[in-house]
């Protein structure tokens, strides 16, 4: 069950940081102004409120394996809000990335 709560906690860092520097991205580069930019901050602190709760105590470590998340996760997102076409490569990178993240957290230690 840690191993699901855990990739749980990443799936919903992703969203809060991802979606939270589109935000910001769309107040500012899209003129939608402080609103937007407000919403992104606030989006943005809960990603790092939720990175807090991981069962791992490392912090290098959790923010190491997150980057892979949000490697592959940015790229989801630009395909489903942006209607981003990742190609192979981009396709290739993101399975490395989350590759990196089973390592990173969950190969056996001892």
């Amino acid at each position: 069950m840690t191993v699901a709560r855990s990739l749980l906690l990443f799936v919903v860092a992703a969203l809060a940081e991802i979606g939270g520097a589109w935000l910001v991205w769309q107040g500012v580069r899209e003129h939608r102004g402080l609103l937007w930019v407000g919403a992104g901050c606030v989006a943005l602190g809960v990603y790092g409120l939720v990175a807090t709760l991981q069962p791992d105590a490392h912090f290098g470590r959790i923010l190491a394996a997150y980057g892979g998340v949000f490697v592959a996760g940015s790229l989801v997102w630009g395909m489903v809000v942006d209607r981003f076409h990742p190609d192979r490569w981009d396709i290739i990178g993101a399975a490395i990335c989350l590759l990196g993240v089973l390592v990173i957290m969950y190969a056996p230690r001892g």
